[in-house]
């Protein structure tokens, strides 16, 4: 009886449990997604509701997959976006009705137009674009010569470049992908001729750029909406509520507006979203020494995390490889393969199995710390002297005598090298991992980079490299105590 009523308060509990954990909010890698995931976190704050919000978490499909696994709960995206990228066989032009019929088998939610169509487009300098006679689109047939300067995203979707390309016949080949955010200053320098434009883009005017006419109407509408989890109708429905309230509130002019004090004039997202609501603002921008801190120990976690666990395994994989030669090429060869994987696609391809967050990170860094320390490993046992190996089995000693008590210490210095070497490359490496929000140094570059902001980048970079020669003193200095002093000795002389 006990243990029923035990049960019953549990249930009676659960919801309770369930609306008192935050509502989290994602968006991606550019200032209008932040912007609007801050609209609805200040919103659902102003409302009594607990929410935070995760920034910067990188490109479309990282978003739609972490709504789709229930890392994130809702997350600002665009019509055109989910019809040419997301949802397969919708038509173009499908309204935001077919799109709630579409969506709503797959556990989301839309809500109605925020207000504003973000559309994609492509513009030029002024200057440039008269002094070529350049208007529509479809001019750019006439100048196979330009450069194209177009973001990474564009390059590959279904609605992006290799459709633009067919659906206009255009010739260009000098084609770049690069950082949407770097882009304008690119076309501003000359250093490309055109480039991808969102029609929201506080940029626009003030670089004077033109945007082309899309002439053959080949971009769809992209219309502004939150997507959210239909589970939070019950577990959350006041936030909700908050987001259905957004619909309709903000139009073009605003919308750029906010974008340019952010981009522009240096305000805080938290700031801009506040005053536009008519709130008062609870943006408490931490000091620098504050966020260093802060960021240094999500850097030292995600980097000790992951070296720790790749010694527990990279050590014992070390000697299997040393005492069965055939059995260790394989595993050489694995651990390098594994090596050449992209860092970029190596934390991506962690979000199906582990979400996103800090244990993909983990996971990631995890998998490239290995091949240093199973190779240092190796080398370190094949390389000692075979005379050594005789007398220790001349001794009678076991085998697990020898390698603890004599080929591991011999071994000491070429595995410390392999760890202090996967540990420099980790503090590297992780920076990529505030991509799929785990924080770290790598935070304030990318928002740095978002912002055009040189500060940022390097409240980032100056601590990353900093941190990187500090591991490289301690390892040395582990390497120095640990190594046995005839080898010490040896080494001097």
């Amino acid at each position: 009886m006990r243990r029923l009523r035990s049960l019953l308060l549990l249930c009676l509990l659960m919801p309770g449990l369930a609306q008192a954990a935050p509502v989290r909010i994602g968006s991606k890698q550019f200032t209008e997604s932040v912007i609007l995931g801050e609209l609805a976190r200040v919103s659902a704050s102003d409302a009594g509701i607990e929410a935070v919000h995760r920034r910067e978490l990188g490109g479309t499909r990282i978003l739609w997959r972490a709504l789709q696994q229930g890392e994130i709960d809702a997350y600002p995206e665009y019509t055109g976006t989910l019809t040419q990228e997301l949802l397969a066989g919708m038509p173009a032009d499908a309204d935001i009705a077919s799109l709630r019929k579409r969506l709503e088998p797959m556990g989301i939610g839309i809500t109605d137009s925020l207000g504003f169509d973000n559309t994609y487009a492509i513009g030029m300098r002024d200057d440039e674009a008269a002094r070529l006679g350049i208007t529509r689109i479809s001019d750019l047939r006439d100048h196979p010569a330009l450069r194209l300067g177009l973001s990474n995203e564009f390059l590959d979707r279904g609605d992006g470049w290799p459709g633009l390309r067919r659906s206009y016949g255009l010739p260009q080949t000098r084609v770049s992908g690069m950082d949407h955010a770097l882009s304008y200053r690119a076309v501003a320098s000359g250093a490309v001729d055109a480039i991808d434009l969102y029609s929201t883009d506080a940029e626009i005017p003030y670089y004077h750029l033109r945007t082309l006419i899309d002439d053959r109407h080949y971009f769809p509408r992209y219309e502004a909406v939150y997507l959210y989890r239909l589970a939070l109708e019950q577990s959350s429905p006041a936030f909700v509520t908050v987001l259905r309230h957004l619909a309709g509130r903000i139009d073009a002019r605003a919308m750029r507006r906010m974008n340019a004090q952010v981009k522009l004039h240096g305000a805080s997202e938290s700031a801009v979203a506040a005053d536009f609501l008519g709130v008062r603002t609870d943006d408490s921008r931490r000091g620098l020494w504050q966020r260093l801190f802060q960021r240094s120990v999500e850097h030292v976690e995600l980097v000790a995390a992951s070296l720790g666990l790749a010694v527990l395994l990279a050590i014992p994989l070390g000697v299997l490889a040393a005492r069965r030669r055939r059995l260790g090429q394989l595993v050489i060869g694995a651990t390098g393969i594994l090596q050449t994987v992209p860092s970029l696609a190596m934390f991506v391809f962690m979000i199906p199995l582990l979400g996103i967050g800090t244990w993909p990170a983990i996971a990631a860094l995890f998998l490239y710390s290995l091949l240093p320390i199973v190779r240092n490993t190796h080398a370190g046992l094949v390389g000692i002297a075979p005379e050594l190996r005789e007398s220790a089995a001349a001794l009678g000693l076991p085998h697990g005598v020898r390698l603890r008590r004599i080929e591991l210490p011999l071994a000491t210095r070429s595995i410390l090298a392999g760890i202090k070497t996967a540990a420099v490359i980790n503090v590297g490496t992780a920076t990529l991992a505030a991509l799929i929000g785990a924080g770290g140094y790598g935070q304030p570059i990318l928002t740095g980079i978002r912002l055009d902001s040189i500060g940022l980048i390097l409240e980032g970079a100056v601590p990353a490299a900093t941190l990187a020669l500090l591991v490289q003193g301690l390892f040395e200095g582990i390497e120095r105590w640990l190594t046995p002093r005839g080898l010490r000795m040896e080494a001097r002389q």
